[in-house]
């Protein structure tokens, strides 16, 4: 176990403990029934002038969605993504409710991802958080460390299709417009959650919209 490692592990557990002690006392957050993992959600956190400002800035930006495993990318997640730009003024202002909902440090966080799932676009099951093991983490270490908690907010109601489903956790949530979706990647002792395995289903009927960030356990980039 790196140093980093080690130092990631115990800044999780940190940041888990405070999140979740603030989660839990706001009363606009509902704690989400899961098995083996902290997840809360939030109905309406953006307003639909909000959603469909988002939706056009990422129709300008998308391009097919990355991996960090380029050998599996191609077919394991087939939708269209790109970054929002961090120095708009309304990004910014996204950010930073965002970060106040969940408590933590904006530049933390990394930059808000944008994506677009058309129909039979998907994203297979995944984890979050980086395997320390693989040959991409050593440059993720320096480049903020594992990542703790994962913020994703729905942007349209979608017709048919494209929940996230976390099979594991016993958890399936379907795209509902303005709600926010937040969940701890690490157990409470800083170790990786097996359990936050996630997907994302194809979409079969309209297009699904979201937004996505991630947050470091020290400054990104």
């Amino acid at each position: 176990m790196t140093t980093a490692h080690v130092a990631d592990q115990r800044a999780l557990t940190r940041v888990g403990e405070a999140v979740r002690r603030r989660l839990e006392t706001d009363p606009s957050a509902h704690r989400v029934e899961a098995r083996n993992i902290e997840m809360f959600t939030v109905g309406g956190f953006f307003s639909p002038v909000e959603c469909t400002r988002l939706m056009t800035m990422i129709d300008a930006v998308a391009q097919p969605s990355r991996v960090f495993d380029p050998e599996t990318g191609g077919t394991y997640r087939t939708s269209y993504s790109g970054d929002l730009d961090p120095n708009d003024s309304f990004v910014k202002m996204i950010e930073r409710r965002i970060c106040d909902f969940l408590g933590l440090d904006p530049t933390w966080g990394e930059s808000f991802q944008g994506q677009r799932y058309q129909p039979g676009q998907e994203f297979h099951a995944h984890y979050d958080w980086f395997d320390v093991t693989h040959s991409y983490w050593p440059g993720e270490a320096q480049r903020g460390g594992q990542r703790s908690w994962t913020v994703m907010a729905y942007l349209n109601d979608v017709t048919d299709g494209g929940a996230t489903v976390f099979e594991r956790a016993g958890v399936t949530i379907q795209p509902q417009a303005g709600a926010l979706l937040a969940w701890n990647n690490h157990l409470p002792d800083g170790r990786p959650n097996r359990d936050a395995l996630h997907a994302a289903l194809p979409v079969i009927d309209g297009v699904k919209y979201v937004i996505t960030k991630w947050f470091r356990t020290r400054k990104w980039g």
